[in-house]
């Protein structure tokens, strides 16, 4: 059974830094495509970033390029949303996804995280 496992949220200040990790109980992990995306109640799900199973290509939402990095660790089966500067408006629950194909469409990721909450304060 893949299991994937979403942490480090929690509450941040506005203009702070906070480190998401996911590890993913995937033989097939670097083959496979992962992103992030988020959720705030009463919204559809919001894609962050994404990257290629090699690590060599990446692309982000418009609300987060320039201050979210999305990197990963093919030996660990880790992959990590570092947040730099976060705003009020990127409290919502981060979740990491898998799949085959590289795109910014969540319905085209197969194996989804619990979730993590983020929350910035002003």
């Amino acid at each position: 059974q893949v299991q994937l496992v979403e942490s480090g949220g929690g509450l941040v200040q506005a203009g702070g830094s906070l480190r998401l990790s996911c590890v993913a109980s995937l033989r097939t992990f670097s083959s496979h495509t992962m992103a992030w995306f988020r959720q705030v109640p009463g919204k559809e799900r919001e894609f962050v970033a994404v990257i290629i199973s090699t690590g060599r290509r990446t692309d982000y939402g418009d609300a987060v390029r320039g201050r979210f990095t999305i990197s990963r660790d093919n030996a660990k089966n880790m992959v990590y949303l570092q947040m730099n500067r976060p705003n009020p408006d990127d409290t919502a629950v981060y979740y990491c996804a898998a799949g085959v194909r590289y795109t910014t469409g969540s319905g085209e990721y197969t194996y989804w995280g619990q979730g993590t909450q983020v929350t910035v304060s002003s």
